[in-house]
């Protein structure tokens, strides 16, 4: 949906050294190959390096401000014994006690310890504390704290892997959590809980050493919060620690009544979207049983997608600086890491991040033949307008026009910027809501594309938090307004004309019922061949065998379902429509 375009620009993901962790982590969670097999690379949206071939510093990964006494004490030494090697008897007392004048002191007093946190952890603390306490986006907030601290590479991806990480599994960490705390989880402090899930994260899906994780989560807690909830941090987290991730997930899956819930436990998501989403692959013609294959990419960070806007940029330095050309549509690429900022073009927007099914979603409306076309084109749900950008482009290059239309002036802003780089006799925004466009421009249109709010169920590996915050009860309300933007796109467009409906959900709710509904309301309308406008609009091969994306739709046409686990994009949903005369 045209709303969440904006998770296109986040940070990107990676992982301190430290042991491999036993068991199906890594990554953003437990995932096979991830700690134990190695990172997959950049996380992708904001263009922070991909933290591969970095090194290891310290079971940290700690940098060099810290001091190097508390290095050397991250790296190695355990807190329950002393600095200098003794040990301790029965009753506690220290054997073989250096002098009090040949004792080691840290670089920094106990007092300035409180004060400070380890940035990076800081970073990922402040970023799902905005989440979870003021709403926020996690892929929106998170780039911002991450120039606030100054983080270097290594630490901005560490940052970025703990923070999305405990935010896509928030809802396992807390059914681990829940066995560990001698109170309902809701009863403790919100910001007291989202450092317990920081640091559950490291002990159970990240290649950092226990002590480490322990030490540096319960020194974050005294920083921020107090030093009254550090011992019950510690204590919790101690048990945690007694299991390994598999342990957990295995001990928590056997408690479960059924199998959706352990498969809820072992993919951190919530049972209705895993229902959803089976169901999704069954309508759209995919065996069910992908679901596994589903989930587990909704918890792989995404790879950057780069698109040259057509006739404005050029990918050349982006595959000379070691992108990979895209293998869906023309004029993108994949990231191969680096700061994807600093390539020639993208400070001007010309080449932009935008994921490779978005691109697919401007490129079939631009294609869908339309006689007679005079031009005029429309983009009713614009924000941010990466895709409008594009069409705008494409518009362009055809003598066209697109106006691009959001409801709220600080969007609409957006969609100006987004669009600058465009030619400015190529398009124009407006402001207000799209159900009213046809009041003022029936049967204007050659083309419209209507990319509606949704759920953003096909959006999940950009948007860590939001499984947890949908309910079933969105969907529904969600329904009514996608009918009413889908009517208007059609009463706006002229006879003759496309409409191009799209939604990065594939709820069978906000896909086949609503065209279903249409169908059954409207006579004036034509479902056309998605498929083929999609592989036309496509690169050759795009969509041969396994990765076929059409399947048919009521009204005789085909539409398009776009999946992560097979064309390793969104799970983009779109179909074409002609406005018959």
């Amino acid at each position: 949906m045209s709303r969440d375009e904006q998770h296109d620009n986040g940070a990107a993901s990676g992982g301190r050294g430290g042991r491999p962790r036993r068991g199906p982590g890594g990554g953003a969670g437990p995932r096979g190959g991830g700690a134990a097999r190695g990172r997959r690379g950049p996380d992708a949206r904001s263009g922070i390096p991909d933290p591969r071939g970095a090194g290891d510093r310290d079971g940290q990964g700690a940098r060099s401000g810290r001091g190097r006494a508390a290095e050397r004490r991250d790296a190695g030494e355990r807190r329950d014994r002393p600095r200098d090697g003794s040990r301790r008897n029965t009753q506690g007392h220290e054997r073989n006690r250096r002098s009090q004048h040949e004792r080691s002191f840290s670089a920094q007093t106990p007092g300035q310890r409180r004060r400070q946190s380890d940035p990076a952890r800081l970073t990922a603390f402040r970023a799902l504390r905005a989440v979870n306490s003021e709403d926020a986006y996690g892929n929106l907030v998170l780039p911002g704290l991450v120039r606030e601290h100054r983080l270097d590479r290594r630490d901005a991806a560490f940052a970025t892997e703990l923070a999305y990480g405990a935010m896509r599994w928030s809802g396992t960490w807390d059914a681990v959590l829940a066995q560990c705390v001698d109170r309902p989880l809701e009863q403790l402090d919100p910001a007291v809980l989202d450092a317990l899930r920081l640091g559950t994260h490291q002990l159970l899906a990240m290649r950092v050493p226990d002590h480490a994780a322990l030490d540096a989560t319960v020194g974050l807690v005294r920083g921020e919060i107090g030093q009254g909830p550090a011992g019950l941090v510690n204590a919790v987290l101690r048990k945690v620690a007694r299991r390994t991730q598999e342990e957990w997930l295995e001990h928590l899956s056997a408690e479960q009544p059924d199998e959706w819930r352990r498969m809820g436990i072992r993919h951190a998501h919530p049972v209705w979207e895993i229902r959803a989403l089976r169901r999704a692959l069954r309508a759209t013609g995919r065996d069910p049983e992908e679901i596994t294959a589903l989930l587990e990419a909704d918890n792989e960070a995404p790879r950057v997608h780069l698109v040259a806007l057509p006739g404005l940029g050029d990918l050349a330095p982006v595959l000379d600086a070691g992108a990979e050309p895209g293998d869906l549509v023309a004029d993108s690429a994949v990231s191969g890491g680096g700061d994807v900022h600093r390539v020639p073009g993208t400070r001007e927007g010309v080449v932009r991040v935008q994921d490779a099914g978005s691109q697919l979603v401007a490129r079939v409306l631009a294609a869908a033949p339309v006689a007679d076309d005079t031009g005029h084109w429309a983009d009713l749900c614009a924000g941010p307008g990466g895709k409008a950008a594009l069409l705008a482009a494409l518009a362009h290059q055809r003598g066209a026009s697109l106006l691009a239309n959001e409801v709220s002036e600080h969007r609409s802003d957006l969609v100006r910027q987004s669009l600058a780089p465009v030619p400015r006799e190529a398009w124009d925004v407006r402001t207000g809501d799209a159900r009213e466009i046809p009041s003022r421009h029936a049967d204007a249109f050659d083309r419209v594309l209507v990319d509606v709010p949704c759920t953003g169920l096909g959006a999940l590996r950009r948007r860590p938090e939001a499984r947890w915050r949908r309910t079933p009860s969105d969907v529904a309300n969600l329904a009514g307004v996608q009918r009413e933007l889908l009517a208007a796109a059609l009463d706006a467009t002229r006879p003759g004309g496309v409409v191009l409906y799209a939604t990065c959900s594939p709820h069978t709710a906000e896909t086949h019922d609503v065209l279903h509904d249409l169908l059954e309301r409207r006579t004036d309308v034509a479902v056309l061949d998605t498929a083929r406008l999609a592989g036309q609009a496509a690169l050759p091969g795009a969509f041969d065998g396994a990765r076929a994306a059409g399947h048919d739709v009521p009204g005789g046409g085909t539409a398009v379902q776009l999946w992560p686990h097979v064309h390793g994009t969104d799970a983009m949903y779109m179909v074409a429509l002609r406005k018959r005369a």
